[in-house]
């Protein structure tokens, strides 16, 4: 469960990025950019997420 522990900051990358799109697409004017928060949103939800459920296994790995 390593590698797991680290998966869940990918989520917060994929946020800053579609948040960066996002903000580039409102000033340009080019296309809407309300997906690119829907999806920001959704990713920083995931890392909570992933973060609560990592943090109940550890603590159930420790008490055994």
């Amino acid at each position: 469960m390593g590698i797991l522990k680290y998966t869940q900051y990918l989520y917060l990358i994929i946020a800053a990025a579609f948040i960066y799109d996002g903000v580039t697409k409102l000033i340009s004017h080019t296309e809407n950019a309300w997906l690119s928060f829907i999806i920001a949103g959704v990713s920083i939800f995931m890392f909570f997420f992933r973060r609560k459920y990592a943090k109940k296994f550890d603590d159930h790995y420790k008490k055994q």
